[in-house]
């Protein structure tokens, strides 16, 4: 398993749940010399930073870029793929081809999160569940050329009431043979909704493509009441390798946070 840092661009999601905030360069910097292997990237979309400037910083870094986050194209354009609205649909599967162009030829997969949208007074959750899975199989073959998966997070119950548990995504992909999409299991979200998280991880198991490593508050691992021991039992158990990624509060400020972060994945590592 390998560690990751996130680093938000987005001003509009000012006070969420990233580590660092605005300074890419010093970002990236500080990530190199905690020593994690990757940062993960929250941008307002792909014109707001130059790929190869990127690439270049991150291999002088050496470090890699773990994935994109796509949720500004609903924190900004309020774009969701479940929206009754075709035209709006189309413009956000727009965005997050855009954004999987951006990190498809760095190796990062893109993560749709927040885009999902959800049920409402204009679209019944069957209508929505329909929209959101052939809107995952048309990305994740636009993926494909990148040989990238795609990354679908399920998301508690007060975000989203398409997929809040790893078993409602592995149901979703299985159930409509979504090929090239894996699930993002983000431990604050599941700490809300899953009644065992080391068992729903066994249960999801080659399904689940990215870690969202996090405290129950959000806050960085260590800071809060989750009880890591059985979560990454579950994770060696599956032979997961893929990245756990510190999408968390820069609680108490964003240095503190990476450190605390780093600590924990060592620790918990060994």
């Amino acid at each position: 398993m390998k560690s990751a840092v996130t680093i938000s661009l987005v001003e509009e999601a000012r006070g969420g749940p990233f580590v660092y905030w605005d300074d890419l360069p010093g970002s990236i910097e500080q990530a190199r010399e905690l020593g994690f292997d990757a940062v993960e990237l929250f941008a307002p979309g792909p014109e707001a930073v130059d790929a190869e400037e990127l690439k270049t910083r991150l291999d002088d870094a050496g470090l890699s870029l773990a994935a994109v986050g796509t949720g500004a194209g609903w924190v900004i354009h309020k774009l969701n793929l479940t929206d009754p609205h075709t035209s709006i649909r189309e413009r956000a599967k727009d965005f997050i081809r855009w954004m999987i162009d951006f990190g498809g030829p760095l190796g990062a997969p893109a993560i749709i999160g927040s885009m999902q949208g959800r049920s409402g007074s204009e679209i019944d959750k069957p209508t929505a569940i329909g929209f959101l899975g052939s809107a995952l199989i048309d990305l994740a073959e636009h993926a494909d050329q990148y040989d990238v998966p795609l990354i679908y997070e399920p998301l508690n119950r007060y975000e989203t009431d398409l997929c809040c548990t790893l078993g409602d995504g592995a149901a979703l992909i299985e159930s409509r043979g979504i090929q090239n999409v894996r699930i993002l299991a983000d431990l604050f979200h599941m700490q809300i909704e899953e009644i065992d998280l080391a068992a729903a991880i066994l249960a999801a198991g080659d399904h689940i493509g990215h870690v969202h490593f996090v405290d129950s508050n959000r806050r960085p691992a260590g800071c809060g009441h989750l009880d890591f021991e059985p979560v990454m039992a579950a994770l060696h158990e599956i032979r997961y390798d893929g990245y756990l990624s510190a999408e968390a509060l820069p609680w108490p400020d964003s240095d503190a946070a990476a450190k605390q972060t780093i600590n924990a994945f060592r620790q918990l590592k060994s």
